[in-house]
Order: C-alpha cells, then sequence, then structure tokens
C-alpha cells in the first residue's frame, strides 16, 4: 500500500479560519482527508514547501559526523538525570515498548505470521540525540522535560542547523494538526492550542549500518510514540515499518522532499481513541542491505540517521477527549491528565536499571 502525500501548499496560502463561510470546499475536504487518513491509518505523507530536501539533507549531513564519532565524545552529552529528555542516549539505553508492555507480547501471538513485528530481546541498537524545539514555559511543574539544550563541542553549526530543521518540522506539524481540527468536527485551534510552549523533541537516531546489517537486526524495536504527533523527515537507509488501523504491516517509502506524520498517544487521548497511536519498528531489510552496498561503493557514511521529531502538547496542559469527541462511549477510557504526568507515567514503564528512556 502507498501512502497518500497531502500537498500543505494551498491551505498555507489560505488565510480563511474553519468558521469563514468563503473556507473553500476543496479546503474543506482535504481536512477532512487529513482527518480521515490519520483514523485510518495512522501515517500521513505531506508535502511543505517550507520543508526543503535540502534543509534534511544538511541536517543529516551533520548528524552523521556527529553519530560517527568516538562512543567518549558523544557520552559526553549524555544526561540520564533528566530521563535523557536532553542531550545523547547511546545505544542500549533505550528499551521498546514492546520488551516490557505483556498486552503488547499476549496480541503478537493471534496477529497473522505476515503482518507480525520482529519481536525484541532487548534494548534497540541505535543512539538518539535530543533537542528541544521552541520556547519554553518560564513555570511548569515538570522541569525535566523543559530543561535547557545541550550542545556538544566542534558544532559551531550545531544550535543554528538543529533549530532551523526542527522549527520548520513543528511548522508543518502545526498545520497538519490545524487541518486536522477542523476535519474533526473541532476548532482549527483546538490542537495548536496545547502545543504551545510544549517540550518538542528533534531527537534524530543514528544506527551504525557498518556494525548492525544482518537481515532483521532491530533497530527501533515494534513500539508506539507517546506523544502527540511524530514527524520524520526521509531517511538515507530504509527498513520503517508501520502498522495500519486494520492491522496490515506496510513498508514506509518516503518521496524526496516529503515529510511522514505519525499517530501519538496523546492525539489518541484527545480524540478519545478516534485516532489510534501508531504502531512501528525500524528494522535492516534487504533493500536495508542493497542501500548499504550503494553507499560503500559512493564512500558515503553508514549510520543511518532518522530526523524525527516528537511534537508534544504542553506539559502543564490537561491531556482530555476535546469537544464532542468527549461525549465519546470510548471517553471513560481517557480520564483528564496533565500532559506531563502523562509522559512521565510512560517514561517510567519502559524504564531500564534506573535509566528513562524517550517515547
Amino acid at each position: 500500500m502507498e501512502l497518500p502525500v497531502v500537498d500543505l501548499s494551498r491551505y498555507l496560502q489560505s488565510s480563511n479560519s474553519e468558521s469563514d463561510p468563503q473556507l473553500g470546499t476543496d479546503l474543506l475536504d482535504s481536512c477532512r482527508e487529513v482527518s480521515r487518513i490519520l483514523k485510518e491509518t495512522g501515517a500521513l505523507l505531506v508535502k511543505d514547501p517550507r520543508c526543503s530536501a535540502e534543509d534534511n539533507d544538511r541536517f543529516i549531513d551533520m548528524m552523521e559526523t556527529y553519530f560517527s564519532k568516538p562512543d567518549e565524545f558523544k557520552r559526553l552529552q549524555e544526561r540520564p538525570n533528566l530521563h535523557y529528555q536532553v542531550g545523547v542516549t547511546p545505544e542500549g539505553v533505550e528499551v521498546p515498548r514492546s520488551l516490557v508492555d505483556e498486552e503488547m507480547q499476549e496480541k503478537f501471538k493471534t496477529m497473522p505470521n505476515e503482518c507480525k513485528p520482529h519481536i525484541p530481546k532487548g534494548p534497540d541498537h541505535k543512539w538518539r540525540y535530543m533537542w528541544r524545539v521552541g520556547p519554553r514555559p518560564s513555570n511548569t511543574r515538570f522541569k525535566e522535560l523543559n530543561s535547557e539544550p545541550v550542545i556538544p563541542e566542534g558544532f559551531p553549526e550545531w544550535k543554528e542547523v538543529m533549530d532551523s530543521w526542527g522549527c520548520k518540522m513543528i511548522s508543518a506539524v502545526e498545520v497538519v494538526a490545524e487541518m486536522a481540527a477542523i476535519g474533526f468536527g473541532l476548532p482549527k485551534d483546538a490542537f495548536t492550542s496545547l502545543m504551545k510552549q510544549g517540550p518538542h523533541l528533534l531527537a534524530p537516531t543514528g544506527s551504525d549500518l557498518s556494525c548492525y546489517n544482518e537481515e532483521g537486526t532491530i533497530f527501533a524495536g515494534y513500539h508506539y510514540d507517546l506523544n502527540f504527533l511524530t514527524i520524520h523527515g526521509r531517511s538515507r537507509f530504509p527498513g520503517l515499518y508501520i502498522w495500519l488501523r486494520n492491522g496490515e504491516k506496510v513498508a514506509v517509502k518516503v518521496p524526496v522532499g516529503c515529510l511522514l506524520i505519525q499517530t501519538g498517544k496523546q492525539i489518541e487521548w484527545l480524540t478519545a481513541g478516534e485516532c489510534i497511536a501508531g504502531m512501528h519498528e525500524v528494522v535492516v531489510t534487504s533493500k536495508t542491505k542493497d542501500a548499504i552496498k550503494l553507499a560503500k561503493e559512493q564512500n558515503r557514511s553508514l549510520w543511518r540517521v532518522s530526523s524525527t521529531l516528537f511534537a508534544h502538547i504542553a506539559s502543564d496542559a490537561e491531556l482530555k477527549p476535546l469537544g464532542h469527541f468527549a461525549e465519546s462511549s470510548l471517553a471513560s477510557k481517557y480520564p483528564a491528565i496533565p500532559a506531563g504526568e502523562y509522559v512521565e507515567q510512560e517514561l517510567s514503564v519502559i524504564n531500564l536499571k534506573g535509566k528513562k528512556s524517550s517515547s
């Protein structure tokens, strides 16, 4: 199955609100299409003219250079005391949810063989770097989730590159959030108003394909994301699988110049399960091996970098079903809770020897 691509250009050109009677039928249809796709698949490809392939390449080039540094250098940016929510998370720390979630493990047994994920047997074979994007609240109950960023030495361009790419991807998420809200029959700012000063994380991963290149190697075990919406730029190596709401397993191909958006737990909460947090994994496939061979021939980096960004609801904002979703028969499954408290609960579930991982 090919995921549909939604071009955000026309919505960006329109300054109309969702209540404006002149909002065109075609734009309303586009908004309904966005909400439908998020509901039915949990994943959406978008094209945003503000986010170019060149922007993505510049970011990945820098992260390939960083991840190729010696481990002892990278560990200088490690902050386990802050639950790894800023700085680097070394390989072997981040634990896939399915490794510790008994309900997921039971679900595996009922899945058709062609739809089953690779079963994790330990922590993920990937590094990750956490970089906060956007303003932070001056007063918050959740200071650890809103800590100052960590900048590695020897990268004078670091802050500018991270902030530039991160802000562009957050802007794309905000447009999708507005369109989804309109499509769901909510006020245009129903989601984006809750995202203001959220602990958004640009969280690229780095997987060393010179070491881990056997087919079936797991870089990110089967899991969902605990945040609102996740957005990815195009990686230079394939290997991402997602699961649609109907249980179908799909290998994701992100076209050049496009971005992939996936639903997280927070949008599931806000829509009382109308959207479900999308399950996904990243593994070495035969196509990954083909890409490794080509990269070697072209003398390119063998680090697989994902330009992942986790867009969050603000830590002190309340997660609860919005608008008409509060009347849903499933609303009671989603009781009101501060978003920061929910995040801390999720992090504690995937705890590893007192070290807490990200979404």
